[in-house]
């Protein structure tokens, strides 16, 4: 028969083992916490503020009042203004912005009939700002615009929509780009994040601390092995994305692997420095769960960053996989080049100097 006796004792047991391991304790409390302020404050699938660059080829009053009234659905925030079409093409290329409205010179003939009065190019790549862009076509400006000689009466489209790097709006698309950084996240964290825990649990730290191996020494190491298994998984992702759900390939891959190692790098010294923290692999387990959750959310990789509030952005430009997001979708979908993303990448290679100093420091060649 049950002993509720026994039950009892073992329950007051694991509770008591509980409040030792803080570390555990902690996440339970946290985990819920951070998942609720993510989706209920950070998380908006009503895009906001995207940023969008200004072609006025005509000069006129029109187009700056129709601008007025585009701005002031807050869709959209003006963040250019471009001298030429090509010009705000090539800022859409490097990520300065995400969509350009052209405005075409004889704009104010336009206004006659049923003709279309500017032009949005737009990065489809992220489907979620382009259908928010798609959204302005129908836009009314007969009350905007207001002049007794003109009588437009349109059931037509005020704008025409132009959708580069993904024309059919494929989910799939934007996707599988975002997944390498969501799952090199998870792998090269997860690896590392147990690398120093796994050799004091087997007892091998005893055999590292009476080495003449330096601290820095020992997280070089550590870290080497699992670039090639995170390129290989880059790989993977990538080949059967193309062969499987045809997205394109349109950047260089010595750009797509190059922003892939900068990545790798950032995300293995994570690692290292949970690595040096956590007491078990439970524990660096744990940790990695908190530290992915944010990435998956926050990066840019479920929901547009500019939908997000301020201070969730903040939060997002923290994270490695954030900075990741950006590189490899503009490299592999826009076939922008590395060099011209210079703010994330000099971030990442910043991250990764600082977090594997941070690592070598927090490491010691004795037992606790």
């Amino acid at each position: 028969m049950l002993s509720i006796r026994r039950i009892h004792s073992i329950v007051q047991k694991e509770l008591k083992q509980l409040s030792r391991d803080r570390m555990t304790f902690g996440m339970v409390v946290m985990i819920p916490l951070v998942q609720l302020l993510l989706f209920g404050y950070a998380i908006n699938t009503d895009v906001r503020h995207i940023p969008v660059g200004i072609v006025d080829l005509s000069g006129s009053a029109v187009a700056r009042v129709i601008t007025q009234a585009v701005t002031a659905t807050q869709v959209v925030e003006i963040k250019h203004h471009y001298t030429t079409p090509k010009e705000a093409e090539q800022a859409i290329v490097r990520g300065e912005i995400r969509a350009a409205l052209i405005y075409p010179a004889d704009l104010s003939k336009r206004l006659v009939g049923e003709n279309v009065l500017a032009q949005w190019v737009v990065d489809a790549s992220d489907t979620m700002v382009s259908s928010a862009i798609l959204q302005l076509r129908q836009m009314p400006l007969d009350q905007i615009i207001v002049d007794p000689k003109l009588h437009r009466v349109t059931h037509k489209p005020n704008f025409e929509v132009a959708l580069f790097f993904n024309p059919t709006r494929r989910s799939a698309v934007n996707i599988v780009p975002g997944l390498s950084a969501v799952i090199l996240t998870m792998t090269m964290i997860l690896f590392t994040s147990t690398a120093i825990v796994r050799e004091r649990e087997r007892g091998n730290l005893e055999l590292l601390i009476t080495t003449p191996i330096k601290p820095l020494e020992l997280m070089i190491g550590k870290i080497v092995p699992y670039i090639f298994i995170g390129l290989l998984q880059v790989s993977i992702i990538l080949l059967l994305g193309n062969l499987v759900f045809d997205v394109p390939i349109n950047g260089s891959l010595f750009h797509v692997y190059a922003a892939t190692l900068l990545f790798i790098a950032a995300s293995l010294t994570l690692g290292l420095i949970i690595s040096t923290i956590a007491k078990t692999q439970l524990q660096a387990m744990q940790m990695t769960v908190f530290v992915l959750l944010p990435s998956i959310l926050l990066s840019g990789f479920m929901f547009p960053y500019e939908a997000m509030p301020k201070l969730a952005q903040n939060i997002a430009e923290m994270l490695p996989a954030t900075h990741y997001m950006r590189m490899i979708r503009a490299v592999v979908l826009r076939g922008a080049e590395v060099q011209v993303l210079v703010y994330d990448s000099l971030w990442l290679i910043g991250f990764s100097i600082l977090g594997i100093v941070l690592a070598a420091f927090r490491f010691s060649k004795r037992l606790d």
